[in-house]
């Protein structure tokens, strides 16, 4: 894990400074800038991606192998995914591995190497999927690429009837009483987990100053938002000057997950057991009301047969931070909690409106007219960070 300067006063030039982002993300968003002209780009075939996994297990020494049952996998708006079956020297039986590799550009732009770090070191925290390789330069797939183990479960039961974007609306009916337990201890555990022990090179703690871990967050997408939206918005200006006038200050550093939801994790019917944690492209060190804030998001949510809405589909609101109190000992900070409903609102209006009319409209990435269908929510999280500023109460 590296380091920032550690400082005890407060640095009111730094908090003004709207380049003070964690310096590999600044990395990530200038590498962005520079692979856009290179569109559009095309969905890769079974083929492209069988051959460029030949090249990357060549390169690894194996030898006599075979990429089997190659198969494209549904949900995930920012990455291809595949799964498919190695066959080589050495091994007794095929193993099944999973392929999550970039298009030229998508709603959120991350490296697959911070993500490889993120789940090698939370596995035995959390259940994850086993890294067994990556290809972040994209020298042997054309794109940056991460291959784990294959894990059996489901996102959501394999009889729900609803067609959305996975992720959103999912009732887990029955199995939510087991799945909640499950999902509110993983978070705790994840919140827990020693980072500053950890194996994390790509990532950097936000110590030089309190509102940092805050104002890395705000300067991070206002900067997507700068060179990538469409269009001005000026509702947008002020929750710009929002978020920097009202930073909260973080003494408890933690690890975040920072998508932490339904649709992110998998769980095996017959058991109920959580089999694995996914999506952990957003994941950083910050402060735990940022993920306490996620969790609770309406758009991630449904409202029950009696009308009460469920974070998650699995928890009221009240008993939700309750028991996250209860279990991790933290003290939830109501003013914090909503700076960070602001905040993950506000990423949500940068991925919509800006990332996803801004891939689609250019080609860049191979789900387009999903892309331009998600860019509609936008007016959800606008609507939802006016009620945050307004003071309404929650349901």
């Amino acid at each position: 894990m590296a380091a920032s300067p550690v400082g005890t006063a407060f640095d009111g030039a730094s908090v003004a400074d709207p380049d003070d982002i964690e310096p590999r993300v600044k990395e990530i968003l200038a590498r962005t800038l520079r692979r856009r002209a290179q569109g559009p780009y095309s969905a890769r075939t079974d083929r492209q991606v069988g051959e460029g996994l030949e090249r990357l297990f060549a390169a690894k020494g194996y030898r006599n192998v075979r990429i089997e049952q190659m198969k494209r996998l549904a949900g995930g708006a920012s990455k291809e995914m595949f799964c498919f079956s190695l066959h080589r020297d050495g091994l007794e039986t095929p193993e099944r591995l999973v392929l999550r590799m970039d298009p030229l550009e998508s709603i959120v732009e991350t490296s697959r190497q911070r993500e490889a770090e993120a789940i090698t070191a939370l596995r035995g925290t959390v259940p994850t999927p086993e890294v067994r390789y990556l290809d972040e330069e994209g020298e042997f797939l054309g794109q940056s690429g991460v291959i784990t183990s294959f894990v059996g479960g489901v996102t959501k039961p394999s009889d729900h009837s609803g067609k959305g974007v996975s992720g959103i609306g999912t009732n887990y009916g029955s199995a939510a009483t087991g799945i909640a337990p499950q999902f509110l201890n993983n978070l705790v555990a994840i919140h827990n987990f020693d980072w500053r022990s950890a194996h994390l090179p790509s990532f950097t703690a936000p110590s030089a100053y309190p509102k940092q871990a805050a104002l890395w967050q705000t300067n991070w997408y206002v900067r997507i938002w700068e060179q990538t939206a469409p269009e001005a918005i000026p509702l947008v200006s002020l929750i710009h000057r929002w978020l920097r006038e009202n930073a909260p200050e973080c003494h408890d550093l933690c690890f975040i997950h920072a998508d932490y939801r339904m649709g992110n994790f998998m769980f095996d019917e017959r058991s109920g057991e959580m089999t694995a944690v996914l999506d952990w492209e957003l994941a950083h060190v910050g402060d735990f009301h940022e993920d306490v804030a996620y969790v609770t998001q309406k758009l991630f949510g449904l409202v029950n047969e009696n009308g009460q809405f469920m974070c998650c589909g699995l928890f009221p609101r009240e008993e939700f931070l309750d028991r996250y109190q209860e279990l991790s000992g933290r003290t939830i900070d109501p003013e914090t909690l909503r700076y960070y409903e602001v905040v993950n609102a506000w990423k949500s209006v940068v991925h919509t409106f800006a990332s996803c009319l801004r891939v689609a409209k250019e080609g860049n990435n191979h789900q387009d007219i999903l892309l331009s269908w998600l860019a509609s929510v936008g007016h959800i999280f606008l609507n939802d960070i006016v009620g945050y500023l307004g003071g309404e109460k929650h349901a």
